[in-house]
């Protein structure tokens, strides 16, 4: 991670709460808003300049008049030769496991032989330095390796995220101090003590601001009493990163779970169809007892930096293991279209399911080219807010399109019998859509990140002016509020004037196909000609935009659809199967047609189905060696 090194800002103005009050918003929300806004200033004031959300691909394509291409290419770094041998030992030890029947224990999850055997093998350890026993891998690889761990078993490869990307490992390698690392993060990369995030809460998940759980210093130890919910990993004998309050403000304790539940320390246990070969739990803490010297001290900010924080790289993570679980999906589907017949002719035969191939592979083709980007961002020092929520929103949305729409369809009756690949994880592909942050509110959250800097340009002076003034309903059509609101109206005008007369922008594109490139020009030049839609939409609903979730989400979608259509065609181009570049033009026309609301042509429709022939046949590289499951009731 790139540090600044520049004066810290100050906190942000009480124009913020006095304007959503204006908006209408109670004190509470207005309060709790502002924190929450407060909050990501400050991880924001973590990354050096040029890497934060104002200089990263995405706002630089909308909102500046140069945006070089290259931002939006994927990356290339490769693991260590020792970092390749723990992933390639780990992925023939799950193998073995599975093929032996014993990967799971007898209560339906992961058995413990498993951990230890992933802990010796290094597992635990890949995202930690040498220097503490990990084995350093580049995040780039590390996404790489949960894809395929996935297609072998997807809660797995989860475990791997929930440890080294959302658990205690990512708060102690960037905000923890030299004696909290050399304390805890041999034993976490060793396996002996693995690891969570607790911050969910009964009443609180969306709304970090609404955190219950506190914690009161006496002596040498924080007291914590609250309850988490949801909690992965969390069984005693673990390590979790707690959020909780500390004097009124988030803080987090990197508490060591005891060893047994006690009159301080227990479980919530409770059924859950999602994460059933996991243990995923609640806490209870009654007078808890935690050194002082577990509190992690970011230099800047607080619980709530170092939570959004560690949340990109699960949310690539998420994405990543999407891709190899459709990968599961496709390889399955295939001997079952084949086999299947239906007026004498087997099912893959049929243009509706030929769609339903093509359309499986375009989305794996998308989170392979999201994966390979963000990750590459992570690498190299970007905050990659937006980036990292784009990948995670597709990532879910195209699992469960792919469950339901492709996979379930195309199967059937059969996947609902006991023992079906779909009917025994629906709610493990259906789950992704609410991890790490639900999909349309973090829609909301990455459009308002595209707006902040453009709001505090132009919109923010005209709301001091209009708040100054007194108007409730300001309206720049009306004389006297015009008047009142001059100054500040002057150079949001000459702002737009100019936008008006700027020539459209022919980017220098890499060399690439040219259907691939036509796509990558059309969704670069409509990302940046989209600034005048969001602007306006700004000035339209001004105070009143934060309750626009709808408008915001509809835009958001369509802004996220050019994304993902721009770095597909990008990561596609330089792929030697021709097959992963069909499935990529495939992906960027639905993509295209989403942002600009046109219908599918004949042409479009033969390019999925084409595709989705060639994919029956064989030869998709994407799908090579991952295993089916036999077919159930064949006849």
């Amino acid at each position: 991670m790139k540090t600044g090194t520049e004066p810290k800002t100050p906190e942000a103005p009480n124009f913020i709460e006095s304007a959503l009050r204006m908006g209408g918003k109670s004190d509470e929300e207005a309060r709790s808003t502002a924190s929450i806004d407060r909050a990501d200033e400050q991880v924001e004031d973590l990354f050096a300049p040029g890497y934060r959300t104002t200089d990263s691909p995405i706002h630089r394509a909308v909102w500046a008049r140069e945006a070089p291409i290259d931002l939006f290419l994927p990356g290339s770094s490769e693991p260590s030769a020792g970092c390749e041998g723990v992933m390639r030992e780990s992925l023939d030890l799950v193998r073995r496991y599975k093929a032996a029947g014993t990967l799971l224990g007898p209560d339906g999850r992961i058995a413990g032989k498993v951990f230890d055997d992933l802990a010796a093998a290094g597992y635990w350890g890949l995202l930690i330095d040498p220097e503490y026993g990990g084995a350093a891998a580049p995040f780039a690889a590390f996404a790489r390796f949960l894809t395929r761990m996935s297609t072998v078993d997807p809660m797995v490869a989860g475990l791997a995220s929930v440890h080294g990307c959302i658990g205690a490992v990512d708060p102690l390698r960037t905000f923890g101090t030299p004696e909290q690392k050399r304390r805890f993060l041999p034993l976490l990369a060793s396996g002996e003590r693995l690891s969570g995030f607790a911050l969910t809460e009964p009443g609180a998940g969306s709304d970090l601001s609404a955190l219950r759980t506190r914690a009161v210093l006496d002596g040498d130890a924080y007291v914590v009493n609250g309850e988490k919910l949801f909690i992965t990993n969390a069984v005693p004998g673990r390590t979790i990163g707690l959020v909780c309050r500390i004097d009124d403000r988030p803080a987090v304790l990197i508490v060591d779970l005891p060893d047994r539940e006690d009159d301080h320390f227990r479980l919530v246990r409770y059924g859950l169809y999602a994460l059933r070969h996991a243990h995923n739990n609640g806490l209870i803490f009654r007078d808890f007892r935690v050194l002082r010297e577990n509190l992690l001290r970011p230099a800047r900010g607080d619980g709530l930096t170092i939570a959004y924080h560690g949340l990109n790289r699960g949310r690539v993570a998420l994405c990543a293991a999407a891709a190899g679980t459709m990968r599961v999906m496709l390889a399955d589907l295939l001997p079952w279209a084949r086999f299947r017949r239906t007026y004498g002719a087997p099912i893959a035969s049929r243009e509706l399911v030929r769609r339903r191939i093509g359309r499986l592979a375009a989305l794996i083709v998308g989170a392979d080219a999201l994966v390979s980007w963000c990750s590459r961002l992570l690498d190299e020092g970007f905050r990659g807010e937006m980036e990292c929520i784009v990948a995670k929103i597709f990532g879910s949305e195209a699992q469960k399109e792919a469950a339901i729409e492709l996979y379930m369809k195309t199967h059937g009756g059969r996947a609902f019998l006991h023992g079906h690949r779909f009917g025994e994880n629906v709610h493990d592909y259906l789950a992704p859509c609410i991890y790490e942050g639900e999909g349309e509110l973090l829609g909301l959250a990455f459009f308002k990140s595209l707006i902040k800097e453009h709001g505090k340009a132009y919109f923010e002076p005209i709301g001091r002016a209009v708040q100054a003034a007194g108007l409730r309903k300001p309206n720049p059509m009306n004389p006297a509020h015009a008047w009142a609101m001059r100054r500040e109206l002057m150079p949001y005008a000459a702002w737009w004037v100019g936008q008006s007369l700027e020539l459209r922008r022919r980017p220098a594109m890499p060399e690439m196909p040219a259907r691939l490139a036509e796509h990558a020009r059309t969704a670069f030049y409509e990302l940046h000609r989209s600034r005048r839609e969001i602007s306006a939409v700004m000035a339209k609903h001004q105070l009143r935009l934060a309750d626009r979730q709808c408008r915001m989400a509809e835009l958001s979608g369509r802004l996220q659809a050019l994304v993902v259509a721009l770095v597909t065609s990008l990561w596609a181009a330089r792929q030697p199967d021709e097959l992963v570049r069909a499935a990529a033009d495939v992906l960027c026309r639905d993509l295209i047609r989403a942002y600009t609301g046109r219908r599918p042509s004949d042409d479009d429709l033969r390019a999925v189905t084409t595709l989705g022939e060639a994919v029956a046949s064989g030869g998709f590289s994407a799908i090579a060696g991952v295993e089916a499951d036999e077919i159930l009731m064949p006849y």
